[in-house]
C-alpha cells in the first residue's frame, strides 16, 4: 500500500469516526459476538427521501401497523474483529453508550468495505 493511501485512510477515519463530530459509542452485537463501545456512524433516511424511493419503486413499504426502518451504518472492519457482516444476517445496535439501552436488531441489506471502512445497508419491520 501507498504512503499516500495510508494517510488518505487514516485521515478519513479520523474525521468520519471522531466522537466529537460525527461518531457516537454503541455496542454491536453480529454473529454472537459483542463489540462493546465501539464508534459507529449510524443515519437513517430522510421522509422525503422515502417517498422518492417508494415512488420509484412503485410500491408500499408497510403493512397495517408495520413499517420498513432503514438505517446506515459505518464503522471500522477492525473494530468489529476484522469480519465483514454478509448480507441477510442480523445485526443488533443498542442506543446508548455503556453496553445498555435498547438494542434494536436489524437485516443486513448490503455490506461494503473500502480501505478499512464498512458500510452497512441496513433495515428491519417496526411497529
Amino acid at each position: 500500500m501507498s504512503g499516500f493511501r495510508r494517510m488518505v485512510e487514516r485521515q478519513d477515519r479520523a474525521a468520519i469516526l471522531d466522537k466529537r463530530r460525527y461518531a457516537e459509542l454503541r455496542t454491536v452485537i453480529y454473529d454472537g459476538d459483542v463489540f462493546k463501545d465501539i464508534p459507529v456512524v449510524l443515519t437513517g433516511l430522510k421522509e422525503s427521501d422515502r417517498r422518492r424511493i417508494i415512488m420509484q419503486q412503485g410500491a408500499r413499504d408497510h403493512a397495517q401497523g408495520l413499517y420498513m426502518v432503514s438505517a446506515v451504518l459505518s464503522c471500522l472492519l477492525s473494530d468489529l474483529g476484522g469480519r465483514q457482516p454478509e448480507k441477510g444476517l442480523a445485526i443488533k445496535v443498542n442506543d446508548k453508550e455503556g453496553g445498555g439501552g435498547f438494542f434494536r436488531e436489524y437485516t443486513i441489506a448490503s455490506s461494503i468495505c473500502d480501505m478499512g471502512m464498512l458500510t452497512l445497508e441496513l433495515e428491519a419491520i417496526d411497529e
